[in-house]
């Protein structure tokens, strides 16, 4: 009798992180989420987001965040910024910093088991050198601007991590990371 290898139910989780969780990161989460819907990837996914500080902890997403994802389809009024945990290194997989600042802050409150987790967003991404810019000063160009970012990185993650799923459901190992 032949026994076939049991597909994986535990989802990835992936952890975005820029400074206040107010702009890019919960913009990077929502755009995610609806990449992952999109390919029908969402079930295998677990999702958050979070800032290096706890400013506005409790707050909606800044008002430009949530006005460009809706122009796009996406909701993130419902979400709220929290500071990021030391329970988060090991719940998440993959915590991606939105700027170099970012992953530097998450690298030194991180366990050694950690730190390769964290990653630059969009590094990861395959556009090594960029970050994603903090639109919080600026006008909603640069909402605009960094939503079209975040929408192509996300593209490339889920494509990239959707090969990482494949091959664990299937047992072969994968060396995309």
């Amino acid at each position: 009798m032949r026994v076939e290898p049991q597909k994986s139910t535990l989802p990835r989780s992936v952890l975005f992180v820029c400074l206040g969780n107010i702009c890019r990161s919960p913009l990077a989460e929502g755009v995610f989420r609806e990449v992952l819907v999109t390919r029908g990837m969402e079930r295998n996914f677990l999702l958050d987001s979070a800032g290096t500080g706890g400013w506005h902890a409790g707050s909606a997403p800044d008002p430009r965040s949530i006005e460009i994802a809706a122009r796009h389809g996406i909701d993130i009024s419902g979400q709220k910024a929290r500071k990021v945990s030391r329970e988060d290194f090991a719940r998440f997989d993959l915590i991606f910093g939105m700027d170099r600042s970012n992953v530097a802050d998450l690298k030194a409150i991180a366990p050694e088991a950690a730190q390769g987790r964290i990653q630059l967003f969009l590094e990861f991404a395959g556009d090594p050198g960029r970050e994603v810019t903090d639109p919080y000063y600026g006008g909603p160009e640069g909402f605009a601007s960094v939503y079209r970012i975040i929408r192509e990185a996300s593209e490339a993650i889920a494509t990239r991590l959707d090969g990482r799923v494949a091959a664990s459901e299937s047992g072969h190992a994968s060396s995309t990371m």
